[in-house]
């Protein structure tokens, strides 16, 4: 587990904050992340909903950075594309239960952190908490979805630039925010310039195509935290997939082994770093930096100051922490897809992403879109997509999906 930045990462930082939803997002926990992106969707048939991911007109924010507008039915049908019911936060849990029960879902996942295995191997570890509560338990995954169903999130780029603006809708309350503005947005040499717009209804998530492609898209994001959070090895009771889920924290951080404060100067500015506190991995994704963590707070609670006040919320409770791997799950980053997307048949690969042998979407490419750095590995021992195909593979089979056919790994695979 690691807590370093990637080039790619800083580069991107340094340009334009915002990139962030997954470009920021992952200076690398257990894996260096690095999500960047998607194109334009097709335009829909007449007959279909508008799509996730859409663009709109849009002139720009008169907000202030983290300002709330209480927005009227005209105006989230106008810059927003409206609020489609089959979305909503109600028919969240519905969805995660039509896909995998609980009893499959606890038997997949027995040394899950803070589960009765659990307790009896971590019993006498350094590691041990008397009052761990079953942090990736079926009830916060299932919360995680409903609350994270009632979230858009809109990406907004000035054309040719990597100057954005980021708001967040609270589809029930109606309330829009801006989370993050560029310092050179409003530039007087970008001002003029176009803005590109890309909105992402997070409602989508497990919702969207055939029940086949929902339970695929279940699979895969659950096979690729498993993989990220897995404390099993070889010859593990059970063999290594039981053990999935198993870490919450970058371990060098939480015993102290490594004692940075992980805040990074070029963005402390506007995601100031509190006195005494730790940005190092924390949650399913092992969430890094000052920057993700005010900027999945604003997107979470409309609030960047909540999680950079009280970072250990994403490793004390388990909904916050599945909402933010939800959170990177849907979101594009340019060049990449969102692994959403990957999953659910939207993207569609481009010619020069068919040359970098992407051209069959699937679960393989998610692992490209989370962590290039596996790219070009087949299912051999030590590999770690090895890990990663063993858990979905074992998900798939347990939800009575057939993935013949699915390319699983990454070999001949290039980075986007």
């Amino acid at each position: 587990m690691s807590d370093r930045k990637s080039p790619v990462m800083t580069k991107v930082l340094r340009r334009s904050l915002p990139i962030a939803l997954g470009a920021a997002l992952f200076a690398a926990p257990l894996s260096a992340f690095a999500l960047e992106g998607a194109s334009k969707p097709a335009p829909p048939h007449p007959n279909e909903k508008p799509p996730v991911l859409s663009t709109v007109q849009y002139q720009g924010s008169s907000l202030l950075v983290g300002e709330h507008r209480l927005l009227q039915r005209k105006d989230i049908f106008r810059e927003w594309d409206g609020i489609d019911p089959d979305y909503s936060p109600d028919k969240a849990i519905e969805a995660v239960k039509a896909l995998l029960s609980e009893k499959d879902f606890e038997e997949l996942f027995p040394y899950r952190l803070g589960s009765k295995e659990w307790f009896k191997v971590a019993k006498g570890k350094e590691y041990f908490k008397e009052d761990q509560t079953d942090y990736f338990s079926y009830d916060n995954l299932m919360n995680a979805v409903a609350e994270v169903s009632n979230l858009k999130i809109k990406i907004s780029t000035r054309t040719g630039t990597s100057a954005q603006e980021i708001h967040r809708l609270d589809k029930e309350a109606k309330v829009e925010t801006l989370v993050l503005r560029s310092a050179d947005f409003n530039s007087a040499e970008n001002k003029l310039k176009p803005i590109e717009t890309v909105i992402v209804d997070c409602g989508t998530f497990l919702k969207e195509g055939f029940k086949k492609d929902r339970k695929r898209e279940l699979a895969a994001f659950l096979a690729n935290l498993s993989h990220e959070t897995g404390g099993g090895w070889d010859a593990a009771p059970g063999g290594p997939l039981r053990w999935g889920l198993f870490w919450n924290e970058n371990i060098a951080g939480r015993t102290g082994a490594n004692m940075d404060a992980f805040v990074d100067p070029g963005t402390a500015e506007l995601f100031p770093g509190t006195t005494g506190k730790r940005y190092y991995g924390r949650g399913p994704i092992m969430l890094s930096w000052n920057f993700n963590y005010g900027l999945f707070s604003s997107i979470i609670y409309g609030d960047k100051s909540v999680l950079l006040n009280n970072p250990e919320i994403v490793a004390a409770d388990g909904k916050i922490g599945y909402m933010t791997a939800i959170l990177f799950w849907m979101t594009p980053q340019t060049p990449k897809p969102s692994a959403h997307d990957v999953m659910v048949g939207r993207w569609k690969p481009n010619a020069d992403e068919r040359l970098k042998g992407l051209g069959r979407p699937g679960f393989g490419t998610t692992i490209m879109v989370l962590n290039g750095l596996e790219a070009n590995l087949g299912e051999v021992e030590g590999s770690p997509v090895k890990r990663r195909a063993g858990h979905y593979r074992e998900i798939t089979q347990r939800m009575g999906v057939d993935i013949s056919g699915e390319k699983v790994d990454t070999l001949n695979m290039k980075p986007f």
